[in-house]
């Protein structure tokens, strides 16, 4: 089963990416942790260093043939993201227990969303 792992953004991730004692322990951390994924061949792509803020990015939206280029930042960090993986398991049990033991993402509270990706099969 392939799934996506989401870290959301935060209002602090928003701010950008600050080099303090604290965050580079927490970059550390999750270097060992995407180390441990890839060795158990968990891992197959992701951004190891997470994503820019929103204000460096841009929405393309589709209406019909129109296409408006949006520039960030975007509302509602909660509802961003900040970072993502792409992962195999065998079942959403084991993607649960991986992000479990993932270190916290963000200073302060966080949360890792996890979605299935379609599989051809399911779409029979």
């Amino acid at each position: 089963m392939r799934v996506m792992v989401l870290v959301k953004a935060t209002e602090d991730s928003e701010k950008g990416f600050v080099p303090t004692a604290e965050t580079m322990e927490m970059m550390e951390a999750m270097g060992r942790f995407n180390d441990e994924l890839v060795n158990a061949g968990i891992m197959k792509d992701g951004d190891c260093d997470g994503l820019t803020p929103s204000s460096r990015g841009k929405r393309i939206a589709f209406d019909g043939p129109a296409r408006t280029v949006i520039d960030g930042p975007f509302h509602h960090p909660s509802e961003l993201v900040a970072g993502f993986w792409l992962w195999e398991v065998k079942d959403m049990d084991e993607a649960v227990a991986w992000v479990k033991r993932c270190p916290n993402p963000m200073p302060g509270p966080s949360e890792i969303e996890i979605r299935p990706l379609y599989e051809l099969t399911d779409l029979k």
